[in-house]
Parts: C-alpha cells; sequence; structure tokens
C-alpha cells in the first residue's frame, strides 16, 4: 500500500474498533448493524488485495529486472559475434542494432545467426565456441520469454492496483454512511461524536519541509 492508502486503512481500523466499542447502542438488526459488517468484510477485502497489489508489483519489478539481465546476455553475444566477424572481415554483415530497442536486437539475433551459420567453421576457427549458435538462439528465446513475462506482471498488477483501490473506496463509503447514523444515534452525546469525528477522519500527508533559498552571491565593494 501507498502512504495514502496507509492512512485509509487506519482511518477504516479506527471506525471499526469505534463501532466495536459501540455496537450495543445500535437497533439490532437495523443499518448501523448492517454497515458494520460490511465494513468488516470490507477492510478484509481491503488488506487482501492491496497484498496481492503488493505482490504484483514485486512481479513486475522483477520482471523488468529479468528483462534487462537477458536483454544483456543476448547483447553481449551479438557483440562477440560483431567482434569475430570483424576481424574475419565480414563486419557490414552483422549490423549493430538500434540502442534500447528490443524489437531490434531480436532482430538482429536472426540476422546474425542467418549470416553466421554458413560461415559457422570459420567463426569456431576464430575462438568462439562450437556452440555459440545455439547458446545465441537460447538466449534470443530467453529475452523473447522475459519480455511476455513482464507483460503479463504488468498487466496483472494493473489489474490488482484496481481491485484494490475499489476496496479501499468500498470502505470508505461504508464510513461516510455511517456517520449520518451515528451523528442520530449521538445527537445527544458531543463526547461520541467527538470520538467518530477523530476516528473516521483520514490524517493529511505531512508537508515537506521548505528548503531555505541560498543567499545571494556577494558582490565585491566598488
Amino acid at each position: 500500500m501507498n502512504d495514502n492508502d496507509t492512512r485509509t486503512h487506519q482511518m477504516v481500523i479506527r471506525s471499526r474498533e469505534f463501532m466495536t466499542q459501540s455496537i450495543d447502542d445500535f437497533v439490532e438488526g437495523g443499518a448501523a448493524r448492517q454497515l458494520y459488517a460490511q465494513l468488516q468484510a470490507g477492510i478484509i477485502d481491503f488488506e487482501q488485495k492491496g497484498a496481492a497489489h503488493g505482490t504484483g508489483l514485486s512481479d513486475e519489478r522483477q520482471g523488468t529486472k529479468s528483462r534487462g539481465e537477458a536483454r544483456d546476455a543476448l547483447q553481449d553475444r551479438l557483440d562477440l559475434i560483431r567482434g569475430v566477424a570483424k576481424v574475419i572481415g565480414i563486419e557490414d554483415k552483422f549490423p549493430r542494432p538500434l540502442k534500447d530497442n528490443d524489437d531490434s536486437l531480436l532482430e538482429t539475433a536472426d540476422i546474425y545467426a542467418a549470416h553466421a551459420l554458413p560461415l559457422k567453421a570459420q567463426f569456431i576457427a576464430h575462438e568462439m565456441p562450437a556452440d555459440f549458435l545455439e547458446d545465441l538462439a537460447e538466449e534470443k528465446a530467453a529475452l523473447q520469454t522475459a519480455i511476455t513475462d513482464q507483460a503479463n506482471a504488468a498487466g496483472d498488477h494493473i489489474s490488482a492496483r484496481e481491485e484494490k483501490n475499489n476496496a479501499r473506496d468500498n470502505c470508505v463509503a461504508i464510513v461516510r454512511n455511517l456517520t449520518p447514523l451515528i451523528k442520530v444515534r449521538y445527537a445527544n452525546n458531543p463526547g461520541k461524536l467527538a470520538e467518530w469525528t477523530a476516528a473516521s477522519h483520514i490524517e493529511r500527508a505531512p508537508r515537506r519541509a521548505k528548503t531555505a533559498d541560498p543567499p545571494p552571491p556577494a558582490t565585491s565593494g566598488q
């Protein structure tokens, strides 16, 4: 949960505790008790969806890391092949991929494989491992898999975030619906009303301290 979610969660927990301690003051089977039951269930849902969102965020970050590692491994393989091609004198057949472009990197891997295959013996004679084309294919496949996994994780994260937000907003709506009923029940009890107001209030984010302006540069005397 982010800071806003945390402050909202703290608010609905305080509101639930207020109702738990005061439930005997409300009509058996009445609207306030029904909302209290909804709030209890809503908080559980909010917490579960918050945990799922956290997992989704973690998975997306891991997917980004894995994609970067697979990209680097394929790029390193292409650099080795291009280096040998330069020594052989066929560098033009092995162009550099576009920078920071995974589609170009994958396309370049196919070009390298096609051009290196008939020249495999020459590459091996220049110290490339015998299975360098198999390694190239594996590293290309690894990047393709990492791209797919990252996209799936990002989609799951977006979905989990939306579900978490909906669960949070549902809890807030329940608390807001409880407020008029509590005002009626405690119309003659200002202490209880003040307690509810404090419980159902979402704290504001702390303000950042202002940075003092730097002093003006000193000027030399005339």
